[in-house]
């Protein structure tokens, strides 16, 4: 991914906080059929990431034991005008240009059709998303007769990507004079996107 030295972003808990908030990662992988792209939500697990996959779904068996694969963590994104740039008005050296904040993580991927390893990343899933959805009030798989969730494991593969490297871009108008960043941010608040005002805000 390009990166310019301004936009790249190292700090670990904050990516791995960024990853925690938005977890659906587009997962690519070459194949012999060619390039395989889904969206699968990914959690935190040890050295890489859980998930799981419909059993339907082709890309536990187009995706050798292994493969490198390339996860694609989006955390938010919007067009920036130059109209936003209070310098502008001043110099009119400026131009269009979009502010975001995405990580690459790259790792190889291995799937499982193990029953217990199945309940094990449903569980560890459903506990922590609903936890953050419902609180203590949270589903549980024993909310559930033990034939329909049997049947529903059924249906899945478990997945776990092992993490080789991280790549984390947060472009969030840093090469911008104060005035300008704090603008932008104005401006994205206005139209519904307080997330990355705030993340321009912390230069995160």
């Amino acid at each position: 991914m390009y990166t310019p030295k301004h936009f790249s972003l190292h700090d670990d808990p904050q990516i791995a906080s960024l990853i925690a908030a938005y977890p659906l990662a587009l997962i690519v992988a070459a194949t012999g059929q060619g390039l395989l792209a889904n969206h699968i939500p990914l959690l935190a697990d040890g050295d890489g990431f859980i998930g799981h996959v419909a059993l339907a779904n082709p890309m536990h068996e187009a995706i050798a034991a292994d493969s490198p694969v390339l996860a694609v963590f989006s955390a938010g994104d919007g067009y920036v005008s130059p109209n936003w740039y209070p310098s502008k008005a001043q110099t009119h050296r400026a131009v269009p240009t979009w502010n975001y904040r995405v990580v690459h993580v790259h790792g190889t991927l291995n799937f499982s059709h193990e029953d217990a390893e199945k309940r094990r990343v449903v569980s560890r899933l459903t506990t922590v998303f609903e936890r953050q959805a419902n609180g203590a009030e949270g589903w549980r798989m024993g909310d559930a007769p033990a034939d329909f969730i049997a049947s529903q494991l059924a249906g899945i593969v478990a997945l776990r990507l092992r993490v080789i490297r991280v790549e984390a871009k947060a472009k969030l108008s840093q090469n911008r004079a104060p005035a300008d960043v704090d603008s932008v941010a104005r401006e994205f608040e206005t139209r519904g996107d307080p997330a990355l005002a705030q993340a321009m805000r912390r230069r995160d």
